[in-house]
């Protein structure tokens, strides 16, 4: 009788952390899906700001001296 009950309890804890474990792995998921909503958002607008940028995004390197103003 006392087999049955230990063996009751733990069938019962192992439910209460599947339980807990189906719960986390809701969570994270939800997390997951709105990092990437946001990473879809960045995306977009970082393709937006390329298209704004003067020389079309191309990302070529410009000294700090071509940003001078002319009177230097």
């Amino acid at each position: 009788m006392q087999t049955h009950t230990a063996v009751e309890q733990r069938l019962m804890d192992l439910e209460i952390k599947a339980s807990f474990t189906e719960d986390l792995v809701e969570q994270l998921n939800q997390t997951i899906f709105r990092q990437q909503e946001q990473i879809d958002a960045l995306l977009r607008e970082v393709s937006q700001l390329r298209i704004q940028t003067p020389d079309g995004g191309s990302g070529s390197f410009r000294s700090l001296r071509d940003e001078l103003p002319p009177h230097y």
